[in-house]
């Protein structure tokens, strides 16, 4: 849980006044003028804490600390993040006063009692009978009891803003598991306003006002279609008057919420009340029965088949409807002429022992008929049809997972409390006990309940969802005393209050998730009217909830809403069984009654819940949050809310490198671990941004990539721009894709950083095994900050650290990620074999979009004595066994003399050599005398037949140098730069220029139009003074080349042939 950010205590307001000591005398001014250090110092005079002076104004006072956190306040959900408060935006805001009862206890009270109860539970005993229902609600409120501990746990670990339960579950899990609960939150808090709706209207349709339908059918299907058509008008005319009021003001839907509450309160008095009534004086409620099947009372009055007026015997209204005409002879349905009607008391009372009958469940297919068991029924042979006779019909077919769906949102609404946090005295105290004591107090009502409709109420009353056999009357209002009327107004009003608080309450929440820009497309519902009201987001609730109110069937939105619902319970027990498990420091709950076991049976009820009420809308609303975390993982902003998805990613990192830390892995499992070498500019920009873009391609965003560079300097100096180049870093790889770590060294010197970066980058198991670097252009400068020397010395760091070394040359001729390749090839020339990495990196290069559609060519050379057919197929075999698709040829370098150009190149190289390390020269003065012997380049060939120890020559020209210069003989001077030029070179030397030579011919014949050629890297000489006649070499053997990668193995096997 994220800590309040403390503004810290300006000191400003203080500079200027006077300290005065403790015996109150006025402490003197500076005696210096015009200082302004001994002014700021004088702010901090009389503390007793010099000591601490220089840093009050990043760590503050403890008494101005404490200062603050007294005078913390919160602000309203959604306004402003309250780590981002900042004093000068704070406004004065009265101290909120509201205790448990008032501000948590009768809020969650009025959420979690309501359409349900009144609409749906006397059906859902029907059904499923006494012990069924009793299962459903004891495992549904035994879910939202376990959820509410866990969500104790999380309210009281520090202060909770107002924001509630989408604050506690982000800030506890992180931005995108907070963000996709968040909107699913948000989406079940919307259906349940378009549910509520969908209730006010049906009982105002159905038990208050019956002829204020517009659609009317005289058959059963029509009449259901009809009724359907109705919900859709009414509701969509109630939802946006109910938008409205919203959009008006707040205060007013606030002002009504206790008169709604009453109603709740009163209605469920009523009918305490009324099975009270029922066990000495049941009421008079007689039910019609046609054999065993119930009769709806709409359309007739009189149960019976005839009736005496005047001693004479007449048929009844109800004979007119199963028969032909109103005459005892008349032709009637077989199945009313063969059974008689009944009539029985359709609420019998507490004491009749009706229970006994409702125990068990009473499933029934979609048009069944309600039956009463053990009533006398003799069966017809063939039914006819039964459209149009008065039965009494199931609407929708019954199950127990379905009922599991439908009951659900009935213990909804624990978050009420919590999403008042800012409005409570002690949050921390009213959060727990309010949401426990009422998900205490509303389980015994809905079990209470179960138990006694099961025991005054007759079963084929209980199944009778809309009342038919009581002439469209509300079933639990006939129980109801002193009046029917008092649970119809009262659950009216109820659910109409509960549409409102839901329109009002999930358009902040969708703002609060806009403002806190973890969602970039919904930043636009962030925005609202001045005041703070979410405009934009109260549009997109109403366009949500008018779904819900077009699918207009109440028993289809409460599945989809229980969805939504138990995903954001099932995330508050993972947050809480996460937080618990990982022992974070900051986890310091003051509700001490929890534990993970508990929120881990929570999560597992809400998931097991989930799934009983519907497989398919469960897998669908997994779907939308996986979408959603995925898009705000891909897309959305950056946050850092210590949750504790991050520390479970800590832990899970750290058992990982644990794990991997002993030994090298597997050749099977050997990728290329590369930590790429950057070199930064005057300015602590990337020099070479290609080289991030090659190792985008190389790795696919697989395995380990660390990038490191190297400043120059002492870091007490050079910190600033250390930050300032990682930032560099960092965005260039933001840019290029690139997936892994940024490393940088500040260093005394630049070859001591890259072999610290070599030795101590990575961490236990998880280390580089391959560097990547560019090739130094300009390593024939000797002012070249990264000269050839450095390069050298790294080539021989990676060899002894045994890690492989790729070296790009002509690194900015490279694609960019966004280029593709058409066609070309990827040449390896396959000198010696070490390891195996020449023939991996094309395999894994051709992964990516840009090397995709090249093809990859595999060449290798042949001396004299070898069979160059017999390496071919072999090598052919081997790339067979390497499931390595290849093209393959062997080149033949046949042995000749060596050539005079080859001579002519050593001698130049040695003569460099020999220049560079015996003049000491200036930059300007070392121009000069390159140019003197490039001068003299062609004559040096004719003169390496004589042999001569050169002297230590003296070229640094001064004035007085340059006049005693004249004076000498002509002749001296020339035989000076003699001894210079007349080097044999060394043997050595010319067959390692002749192998560079040959091997460049024959490569540049190959693969001149290739788009990559890979080659092996010779080693540098063991003898270091070798070392620039080295460089010499490997720009030989890579002249003329467009795009080299020149590789170096890291002495073990990266490729195998077995599986």
């Amino acid at each position: 849980m994220a800590c309040a950010l403390i503004v810290i205590e300006q000191w400003s307001d203080v500079i200027g006044e006077r300290f005065t000591a403790g015996d109150g005398t006025p402490r003197e001014n500076s005696p210096f003028i015009n200082n302004t250090d001994m002014e700021r110092e004088n702010i901090y005079e009389g503390k007793n804490m010099a000591l601490f002076e220089e840093e009050m104004d990043s760590n503050p006072m403890v008494s101005s600390l404490l200062n603050k956190l007294a005078n913390y306040t919160n602000l309203s959900q959604g306004v402003v993040e309250h780590e981002e408060d900042e004093d000068s935006k704070r406004k004065e805001i009265k101290a909120p006063r509201m205790g448990t009862f008032i501000g948590v206890y009768l809020p969650c009270l009025q959420n979690i009692l309501g359409v349900i109860l009144f609409l749906r539970l006397t059906w859902i005993v029907g059904a499923a009978g006494i012990l069924e229902s009793f299962i459903i609600v004891f495992m549904c409120c035994t879910c939202t009891m376990l959820t509410a501990i866990s969500m104790s746990a999380i309210a009281t670990n520090g202060v909770v803003p107002a924001g509630g339960s989408y604050y506690m579950i982000s800030r506890s899990l992180g931005p995108e598991f907070g963000g996709a609960v968040g909107l699913c939150f948000y989406l079940g808090t919307t259906f349940a306003g378009a549910m509520y709706i969908l209730g006010t209207i049906e009982i105002f349709l159905t038990y208050i006002s019956p002829n204020a339908a517009i659609f009317h059918s005289e058959d059963v299907e029509g009449e259901n279609r009809a009724m359907l058509n109705n919900m859709r008008v009414y509701g969509t005319c109630t939802l946006i008057l109910m938008a409205m009021v919203v959009f008006v003001g707040v205060k007013y839907v606030n002002k009504l919420a206790l008169v709604f509450l009453s109603c709740v309160i009163l209605s469920i008095l009523a009918i305490y009340a009324g099975v009270i009534k029922t066990a000495f004086d049941p009421p008079n409620i007689p039910v019609c029965l046609l054999g065993n099947r119930t009769l709806s009372k709409r359309d007739f009055d009189v149960c019976a088949k005839f009736q005496v007026i005047n001693d004479e015997t007449v048929t009844t209204q109800l004979w007119g409807l199963f028969c032909n005409s109103s005459m005892l002879n008349a032709s009637c349905d077989d199945y009313f002429y063969q059974n008689n009607v009944t009539e029985i008391q359709g609420i019998p009372g507490v004491a009749s022992g009706v229970i006994l009958e409702n125990l068990w469940s009473t499933y029934a297919e979609q048009g069944a008929y309600v039956e009463k068991k053990g009533m006398p029924s003799l069966p017809v042979s063939e039914e006819t049809k039964t459209s149009g006779l008065p039965y009494v019909l199931t609407d929708i077919m019954t199950y127990f997972t379905m009922l599991v769906g439908i009951y659900f949102p009935s213990v909804t609404g624990i978050m009420a409390g919590s999403n008042r946090s800012g409005d409570l005295r002690d949050a921390q105290k009213s959060i727990p006990t309010g949401t426990i004591l009422a998900i205490a107090t509303t389980s015994f009502i809905y079990l209470s309940s179960i138990v006694l409709f099961g025991a005054c109420i007759e079963g084929v009353i209980l199944r009778d969802k809309f009342g038919e056999a009581l002439k469209g009357k509300l079933v639990i209002g006939m129980l109801a005393w002193p009046s029917p009327w008092v649970i119809v107004i009262g659950s009216f009003f109820s659910t109409c209050g509960a549409g409102l608080q839901s329109l009002t309450g999930a358009p902040r929440l969708l703002q609060a998730i806009a403002r806190d820009g973890i969602v970039p497309f919904l930043q636009v519902f962030g925005h609202g009217k001045a005041n703070g009201e979410p405009t934009w987001a109260l549009v997109l609730t109403a366009l949500i909830c008018e779904i819900g109110i077009l699918i207009a069937s109440l028993d289809s939105v409460a599945p989809i809403l229980s969805m939504f619902f138990l995903m954001c319970y099932m995330f508050v027990n993972l947050a809480c069984a996460v937080q618990t498990l990982l022992r974070t420091p900051n986890w310091r709950p003051r509700f001490k009654f929890y534990h993970w076991t508990l929120s881990f049976l929570g999560m597992s009820l809400c998931l097991a819940l989930m799934f009983i009420c519907s497989w398919y809308y469960a897998l669908f609303a997994m779907l939308i949050a996986g979408c959603i975390y995925k898009y705000i993982e891909y897309r959305g902003a950056e946050k850092e809310w210590g949750d504790g998805i991050r520390g479970l990613s800590l832990n899970a990192a750290r058992y990982a490198l644990l794990r991997v830390e002993h030994g090298p892995p597997h050749t099977k499992n050997w990728r290329p671990q590369v930590l790429v070498m950057l070199n930064l500019d005057s300015e602590q920009c990337v020099k070479h941004p290609r080289l991030l873009s090659f190792t985008t391609q190389l790795k696919a965003g697989k395995g380990l990539t660390i990038v490191g560079s190297v400043l120059e300097g002492t870091y007490l100096d050079k910190y600033r721009e250390a930050q300032r180049a990682e930032e560099n870093i960092r965005s260039l790889m933001g840019t290029e894709k690139t997936k892994g770590f940024c490393q940088l060294v500040v260093s005394s010197s630049l070859r001591d950083g890259m072999s610290h970066l070599i030795q101590s980058a990575g961490l236990g198991g998880m280390k580089h095994n391959t560097v990547l670097m560019a090739w130094p252009e300009s390593w024939k400068q000797s002012d070249n900050p990264f000269s050839w020397k450095n390069f050298v010395d790294t080539i021989r760091d990676t060899t002894a650290a045994q890690q492989a070394l790729l070296v790009a040359k002509n690194i900015d001729t490279f694609p960019q990620n966004q280029e593709r390749f058409r066609e070309g090839n990827i040449d390896v020339w396959w000198i010696v074999h070490d390891g195996g990495m020449l023939m991996l990196l094309p395999f894994l290069l051709r992964q990516h979009k840009v090397w995709r559609k090249c093809r990859m060519r595999i060449f290798t050379v042949a001396q004299m004595d070898d069979n160059s057919i017999q390496m071919k197929k072999d090598l052919q075999m081997f790339l067979y066994h390497l499931r390595i698709s290849a093209e393959v040829e062997v080149v033949e370098m046949v042995e000749n003399d060596i050539s005079a150009f080859t001579y002519e190149k050593t001698l130049m190289m040695e003569q460099r050599s020999q220049m560079l390390k015996q003049m000491q020269l200036s930059k300007n003065e070392r121009e000069r005398e390159a140019q003197l012997i490039h001068d003299r380049n062609t004559a040096a060939v004719a003169r390496t037949k004589a042999a001569a120890t050169p002297e230590k020559v003296q070229m640094t020209w001064t004035k007085e140098k340059l006049i005693s210069e004249k004076h000498k003989n002509k002749d001296t001077n020339v035989a000076g730069f003699r001894d210079i030029f007349t080097l044999k070179p060394n043997q050595s030397n010319v067959r390692r220029m002749h192998t560079a030579v040959k091997l460049n011919g024959v490569v540049l014949n190959k693969s001149q139009d290739a788009q990559l050629v890979l080659l092996n890297m010779p080693g540098p000489p063991k003898n270091r003074q070798g070392d620039e006649n080295y460089m010499e070499f490997l720009e030989v053997l890579t002249e003329g080349l467009n795009r080299v990668l020149l590789v170096r193995g890291g002495g073990r096997e990266v490729i195998t042939i077995y599986s």
